[in-house]
């Protein structure tokens, strides 16, 4: 069996990436003042972060249209024989409760994981999904295998600015001004398909140390037995801020070093919400076996 790997671009992946991986990505769209743009095809991560520099524009983010997904479906069946679809959390978007109802119409053909995950997490699942096509699972196979596994990864992510939270409604302009004022920096966590608050901390250095904390936590409790078995996969995240990033990997490296640390910018779908200069960390569960 051909099986056709596809995700969006939530998962960081971007075009060229996906060519030289042997899958495929759909472009999440987003909106600036009204006007639609496509990650890493009709605007790049230098052009957004000038636009967002603008404190007047604008944006709101979207999922793939019903017709884009469903005109790449048919494409990909003209070559594949089957195909496995890994979209973005659907607790954080409705693509995939969207995707799943169109796979109906596939007789079999479409499986959409609810993957409960994003950006490096979601990063991890297509890397696995391409191993088990590559042992010789089916679609269907792969999508149980992934689902099975979802919830065995962990994100943590530190804002340099309450500035998109506040636009978005998450904190008030109160919150957001004592906040500042305070030079609080908040972690957020995704565990599954949830994004919650973690932890508050006075400066950027304390919330680095933070989410260095909580990782080590978390691979001497619920991913132990992953930690001990060698399966678990690091990852680092940044929106716009490549050279303090350079500096976070430095220190993570120095945290973890028996881990290989990979790092790849947030998606700009995910920084739409959450801003420039974010740092992230997460661990995420490889599937080695069949």
């Amino acid at each position: 069996m051909k099986i056709a790997i596809l995700a969006d671009s939530n998962s960081g992946i971007t075009q060229k990436m996906a060519k030289e991986m042997g899958v495929f990505i759909i472009p999440t769209p987003f909106f600036i003042n009204d006007n639609i743009y496509y990650e890493d095809v009709t605007m790049s991560q230098e052009d957004f972060y000038k636009a967002l520099k603008d404190d007047k524009i604008d944006i709101k983010t979207s999922m793939p249209s019903i017709g884009d997904t469903a005109d790449l479906w048919d494409k990909l069946l003209e070559e594949y024989d089957e195909l496995v679809y890994i979209p973005i959390s659907s607790g954080l978007s409705g693509t995939c409760e969207a995707a799943t109802m169109l796979s109906k119409d596939y007789d079999g053909k479409v499986e959409v994981v609810n993957n409960r995950r994003v950006s490096v997490t979601q990063f991890q699942s297509i890397l696995d999904a391409l191993f088990l096509a590559e042992n010789g699972k089916s679609a269907k196979e792969i999508k149980h295998i992934l689902e099975e596994h979802s919830a065995n990864s962990a994100i943590y992510v530190a804002l340099d600015t309450l500035k998109y939270l506040k636009k978005g409604g998450r904190i008030t302009p109160a919150a957001a001004a004592i906040g500042t004022l305070l030079n609080l920096k908040p972690i957020l966590q995704i565990q599954g398909d949830k994004l919650d608050a973690y932890a508050k901390c006075r400066g950027k250095a304390q919330a680095r140390k933070g989410m260095i904390d909580a990782v080590k936590n978390d691979l001497e409790t619920r991913f132990k037995p992953q930690a001990t078995n060698k399966n678990l996969s690091l990852y680092l995240a940044y929106s716009g801020n490549l050279e303090e990033a350079q500096s976070w990997k430095e220190e993570v490296s120095a945290a973890f070093p028996d881990y290989e640390i990979n790092m790849q910018p947030l998606s700009l779908s995910v920084a739409s919400h959450i801003g420039h200069g974010c740092l992230a960390i997460a661990c995420s569960e490889m599937i080695k076996e069949v």
